[in-house]
């Protein structure tokens, strides 16, 4: 992971400050992360021997309520890395007008080679070691990369040991049975989805005369891909960590999703009934996809996938981002002067925090919501904040990056302005 990753992340404010009335103090403010810990975890592994592991977890504001953000397991995890992931969260929540501010947590590994028992340990021992920093009033945990909800029930069931009460509130993305909330586990691609739409139909570009390639073929990536084919676009491409696959003709995704769940690859399939044969497709990596002649590209897998080394070669109309940080500050304009739309991530891929805030709200109520209560408060939310960056753009010429990053400073200033500033106490 690139040591500069963060500053890469804060340049994106540069733009936005100059459309923004806020106080040198939130400025200043928002330079530094609140609090920062790094922990080791020690794990007694299956076959005997110790191994510890580093972990992280990062508070960077909490001016607007309590930080909230994901943890993920990746062998690339690092300080800076998860120091970016917070300052992003710290804006996606204002931008949606979420009562939180960000956070980001994480552990050093390849969770590939670890067995199912072994991260049980090391998700356990994770909380151990950061018990003290987070809770329900402080800094809330949630999924990310390499985590699921099976591991949210556990660093949930092992906080509620240590603080010696059921405390559900303290994770999210938790298994429905032990108050996790309907939605969550497909909150992300439902959310991006409704930030497609929203801006296709300003386009005036119907679904059946747009194709879609997706870079990510996870959770989030895999569930948009069907979301986006089953509502009439045209998908032709994805790829996961080992490649992917591109047909002109389109992709049957749900044959994807079903082929890469017993095989764990990637391979164009296509089911009637049970009988299954090999569509006719091109394999391709995962930096071919990116560079296809296709309308919407989504880059829904790491960070710095689009850089200075290929941006010029950027052949899709519009980008969504549905991975945190996928395009480099430096590439954003080149993708600008080419007349590429670019929709960021702390829009686009919101709806992960939106619904965790839901799932928050309704473990502190103990009153549960229905599916079509969730995706109906997702869908008013996603638009809502979709239009108003819209507005933000179109009122000051800008892109949606940096429009995005307007509405959130502007939200985020007033609420550090409210605690005093030097205005305030120099002149009254």
């Amino acid at each position: 992971m690139d040591k500069n990753l963060f500053t890469d992340a804060s340049q994106r404010l540069e733009k936005a400050l100059n459309y923004v009335s806020i106080s040198d103090d939130a400025i200043e403010h928002l330079k530094y992360a609140k609090a920062s810990l790094q922990v080791s975890i020690p794990v007694r592994m299956d076959d005997g021997s110790l191994k510890i592991f580093p972990g992280y977890r990062v508070r960077y504001d909490d001016t607007r309520g309590p930080t909230k953000g994901g943890v993920r397991y990746h062998p690339n995890v690092g300080l800076d890395e998860v120091t970016s992931l917070a300052f992003w969260m710290t804006f996606k929540c204002a931008v949606l007008n979420l009562p939180f501010g960000g956070a980001k947590g994480g552990i050093t590994l390849n969770p590939k080679r670890l067995s199912k028992l072994e991260l049980e340990r090391l998700s356990r021992g994770y909380v151990n070691a950061i018990a003290d920093f987070i809770g329900p009033n402080v800094d809330i945990l949630a999924p990310d990369i390499y985590t699921n909800s099976m591991i949210m029930g556990w660093m949930m069931d092992q906080y509620s040991i240590i603080q010696r009460q059921i405390t559900p509130a303290v994770v999210t993305g938790k298994p429905v049975t032990i108050g996790g909330s309907l939605g969550r586990n497909t909150a992300t691609a439902t959310g991006a989805f409704y930030v497609i739409e929203n801006i296709m139909a300003k386009f005036d570009r119907l679904p059946r005369e747009t194709t879609v390639a997706i870079q990510g073929f996870g959770n989030a990536g895999a569930e948009l891909a069907e979301l986006l084919a089953k509502f009439g676009y045209k998908v032709v491409a994805v790829s996961d960590s080992q490649g992917g696959i591109y047909a002109k003709q389109g992709l049957d995704i749900p044959s994807i999703r079903r082929c890469k769940q017993f095989i764990k690859g990637m391979q164009a399939v296509y089911c009637e009934g049970t009988v299954c044969s090999i569509m006719e497709h091109q394999v391709l990596t995962n930096a071919e996809l990116l560079t296809l002649d296709v309308d919407l590209l989504i880059p829904a897998a790491l960070e710095n996938q689009i850089t200075v080394e290929n941006a010029h070669n950027i052949q899709a109309r519009f980008i969504f981002e549905v991975a945190n940080g996928p395009i480099t500050s430096e590439a954003d304009r080149i993708l600008e002067e080419q007349g590429i739309y670019v929709f960021p991530d702390i829009l686009v891929n919101a709806g992960g925090v939106t619904v965790s805030y839901f799932e928050w709200v309704q473990n502190r109520n103990g009153f549960y919501w229905t599916l079509s209560e969730v995706n109906q408060r997702l869908k008013e939310k996603m638009i809502e904040e979709t239009e108003n960056i819209w507005r933000i753009s179109q009122e000051f010429g800008v892109s949606m990056r940096t429009a995005a990053y307007i509405h959130g400073l502007n939200r985020l200033g007033e609420a550090i302005n409210t605690k005093g500033t030097r205005d305030y106490y120099v002149n009254g």
